[in-house]
């Protein structure tokens, strides 16, 4: 079966995963992250693409981002694969890709799941063993959402904003939300949708972008395909 291009949704966030090829390290030493980050920070400010959480692990790195348009997330992610592979591979004196084929992406519905999937991110180095506490890792976003640190990196999305009227009531709801941790029915879900390129979201969300969009965003159902403007989801009138 042919692969669906991936689905953009303007103004709207992304979760995004990129791997290492063969799950090989893409950061070895602190100056790689710092590098990345820099990188990274220049095209997202350059392709218009407002970043909410990142975290960067060795092998891997999980984005929340939001294009302004639909070329954006691709131009910054090639934009940043354009001077970081060629660094990393001078530095430790290797040659070929760097990455695990192309990166992979979700839409997320904002109102149900954009938080989970901030926490989700953030709590990534945690679910890994690396640290006890998600304070403790440096190289993501959690510390600035409980204000211990301002990132450059991040714009803050109007649902972290909903928190609280004031920094230390959003930072102090944002913590409240990490220690509650996320259910592991909605990391499997979450991890599925990404790997999947499906979208993540409630029964009314999918179907309105499926309206939107004129394609799939969802596994399709056995039986019959159901109409989306006089065509199935295949496409087909």
């Amino acid at each position: 079966m042919a692969r669906l291009p991936r689905l953009v949704i303007p103004d709207h966030p992304h979760h995004i995963i990129q791997r290492g090829n063969d799950r090989q390290l893409i950061f070895r030493d602190a100056d790689d992250y710092v590098a990345f980050l820099k990188w990274l920070r220049e095209a997202a400010k350059m392709f218009k693409v407002s970043i909410h959480a990142y975290v960067l692990m060795s092998n891997h790195m999980h984005l929340l981002a939001s294009p302004s348009d639909q070329t954006g997330l691709a131009r910054m992610m090639q934009w940043v694969g354009r001077y970081y592979v060629p660094y990393f591979n001078a530095k430790y004196q290797r040659v070929g890709t760097l990455w695990q084929g192309r990166y992979k992406a979700t839409v997320v519905d904002s109102e149900r799941y954009f938080m989970m999937c901030s926490c989700y991110i953030e709590l990534n180095p945690v679910r890994a063993g690396i640290v006890h506490s998600a304070a403790d890792y440096p190289w993501s976003s959690y510390a600035h959402h409980i204000g211990l640190k301002s990132d450059a990196m991040v714009t803050d999305h109007a649902l972290y904003w909903s928190l609280g009227n004031t920094p230390f009531a959003r930072e102090g709801a944002y913590r409240g939300l990490i220690d509650q941790g996320i259910a592991n029915a909605d990391i499997e879900a979450l991890t599925e949708c990404t790997n999947k390129g499906w979208v993540i979201g409630s029964a009314y969300f999918k179907e309105r972008l499926e309206r939107q969009s004129k394609r799939r965003v969802s596994p399709a159902k056995r039986g019959r395909p159901r109409k989306i403007n006089g065509e199935n989801s295949n496409g087909e009138k």
